[in-house]
């Protein structure tokens, strides 16, 4: 059987292949959209992402297991591969330790203003009182959507003594339901998005929410850019009606320099670098893929496969 794999993967790849696989390595998109027409196995993840769906969308029949590092699938062909009835296995979990740690972050640096801090340092300027004064110990926070890094991110936050709730599809270990936590956001300091990207969670922030909001709390988003309503955020932030924004995440990316995002008073926004803000994620993508290679190959279960039909 053949795999389209990325060359630059091939030194963490090759040894440890299954024997069944014979490996075809791209170097550039028109490589990967040529060798993925015979291939029954394709790890064809680029940038930007719309090169994947065309990728995918050159394979012939005979695709049978598509193999992604990202945790989000909003950029893949979803209709097109449940339609083909292919497999796909995304990386969630892969940068679940770097996300959880940037969200704390974002929650620190609104806690203690610490964009602040570096303004007036870029100035030489030294502020005779603390400009945050926002203690983490005894706030609260709201994560939506706890998963692999929505937990990562509650556990750490745990630590400081927030008191953390999270929402999940199932309502599982008593967090909250989907329908249940527009309701109860006016209890909570920290508003964290960590859900996957679908079509229910676009702009599940949006003016209403956001008036419900505590007028010092704070919106944190390490998840996608297209589940806040920016318009609505740009007015509750010019407004003060809500403390800040940190925002890993934008819609578009990248956000153009004449976005009114990038002046909203209170507003952080960090260029969604918070996945590559580590050094082992090929390694990790490429350890998982080696071990659904081998599961494969075999006709065993494989780790990460994802439900079409949800998005993830």
């Amino acid at each position: 059987m053949k795999a389209v794999l990325p060359a630059i993967a091939r030194a963490l790849l090759e040894p440890r292949l299954p024997a069944a696989i014979e490996a075809a390595w791209f170097t550039k998109p028109d490589e990967a959209n040529a060798m993925i027409a015979d291939a029954d196995i394709a790890w064809v993840d680029m940038q930007p992402t719309h090169l994947v769906a065309d990728a995918i969308r050159a394979a012939g029949p005979q695709l049978t297991w598509v193999s992604t590092l990202y945790a989000g699938l909003d950029a893949f062909p979803l209709d097109w591969l449940r339609d083909h009835e292919v497999t796909v296995t995304n990386g969630a979990g892969i940068n679940a330790y770097a996300v959880a740690e940037y969200a704390v972050m974002g929650v620190l640096a609104g806690a203690k203003r610490f964009d602040e801090v570096i303004r007036a340092h870029d100035a030489h300027e030294w502020p005779k009182d603390a400009p945050g004064k926002v203690e983490l110990f005894e706030t609260s926070a709201l994560i939506v959507g706890y998963g692999a890094i929505g937990r990562l991110i509650g556990e750490r936050l745990a630590a400081f003594g927030v008191d953390v709730t999270g929402v999940t599809r199932s309502g599982r270990d008593a967090t909250l339901m989907p329908d249940a936590w527009q309701a109860k956001l006016g209890a909570f300091d920290w508003v964290i998005l960590a859900a996957p990207s679908t079509d229910a969670t676009k702009a599940i922030i949006g003016a209403d929410e956001l008036a419900a909001m505590k007028d010092s709390a704070w919106l944190i988003n390490i998840a996608r850019g297209d589940m806040i309503d920016d318009d609505a955020l740009i007015a509750a932030l010019e407004a003060g009606k809500i403390g800040g924004a940190f925002l890993d995440p934008t819609n578009p990316e990248p956000l153009p320099p004449e976005h009114p995002l990038w002046s909203a008073p209170n507003c952080m926004i960090t260029m969604h670098l918070s996945g590559r803000s580590q050094t082992k994620m090929f390694h990790r993508a490429a350890d998982l893929f080696v071990k659904n290679a081998h599961a494969f190959v075999a006709g065993e279960p494989m780790t990460n496969v994802v439900d079409l039909d949800a998005g993830y």
